[in-house]
């Protein structure tokens, strides 16, 4: 049997878009640029697969899973029928990400303020930091 091997860190972002193709939009999704990336691919998704709801179902259920894997989102996802339905309840919880990749930013920014200002910091301070 012959086979093709993609490997998918060889392609950039601005590349993968470009190709407009499933296989691209596969490699997105799994490596989003933003949690806001994902409502542009599902969007992209539900056009591509209007014509074929079995697939579009498939990719839908592919998708809540790869989200739900993701310890950023943080989130478990309900059951979904569809990518636009799945689009609908993203676009619903992408507030909610936004605040939580803002506030991990900032407390890496304190912690990495703090190391270069006072050197070693206690276990005990980067876990408050954490849990603020």
């Amino acid at each position: 049997m012959k086979h093709l091997l993609i490997d998918q860190n060889a392609y950039g972002e601005q590349e993968l878009a470009s190709l407009r193709n499933l296989v691209a939009a596969v490699f997105r999704i799994e490596h989003p640029a933003s949690p806001q990336a994902i409502g542009g691919l599902l969007s992209l998704l539900a056009d591509w697969l209007a014509d074929r709801p079995n697939l579009g179902r498939m990719f839908a259920l592919w998708i809540r899973a790869t989200l739900m894997r993701r310890t950023e989102y943080r989130t478990v996802l309900p059951q979904i029928d569809d990518l636009q339905e799945l689009n609908v309840m993203l676009a619903e919880r992408l507030e909610e990400w936004a605040h939580a990749y803002k506030a991990e930013g900032e407390a890496l920014a304190l912690q990495k303020l703090l190391r270069r200002r006072f050197g070693s910091i206690p276990a005990g301070v980067l876990q408050e930091i954490s849990g603020a």
